[in-house]
């Protein structure tokens, strides 16, 4: 399949998963209705500018506009010890490590995130798009999210 036809279903079929119109997604990116209309209906091919800041509102790599649909099912097995791992600030604080990074371009993302008694994730608070899942196995963790303060036991 053409790079433009691939690139126009995808945007359009995101545009309408996420119930927006191209007026909406043109005020979101800062991208012409025109323009947006063009490349849905496949008669162009964005620039990298344009496809950034089409991304961005759908919280996508610019990959994702342009890779065709394979039908196989990528598996990432995450074994202990060989996962990427982050650690904030203080080493004996959090230390966290990615379930989902061996994926090419995941729809989530998971992590680990291991915190010994009286370790906290540093000073500097951590900010990533989409959604959040906390699933506390042992112990006490106080969460702040936006001005909300959550006590998990």
């Amino acid at each position: 399949m053409k790079v433009k036809k691939i690139v126009g279903k995808k945007l359009k079929a995101i545009r309408l998963k996420s119930d927006m119109t191209i007026q909406e997604l043109a005020e979101a990116s800062k991208v012409s209705s025109n323009m947006i209309s063009r490349i849905e209906r496949g008669l162009t091919i964005p620039s990298v500018e344009i496809l950034m800041k089409l991304a961005k509102v759908f919280d996508k790599s610019i990959n994702y506009f342009v890779e065709e649909v394979t039908t196989t099912h990528e598996i990432v097995h995450s074994r202990p010890g060989e996962r990427d791992t982050t650690v904030y600030e203080d080493p004996r604080n959090m230390l966290t490590e990615s379930l989902t990074s061996g994926l090419r371009d995941p729809q989530f993302t998971s992590f680990i995130c291991t915190i010994p008694k009286g370790g906290k994730s540093g000073e500097r608070h951590m900010y990533h798009p989409g959604d959040e899942l906390i699933y506390l196995i042992e112990g006490q963790l106080q969460v702040t999210i936006g001005r909300e303060v959550y006590l998990l036991n």
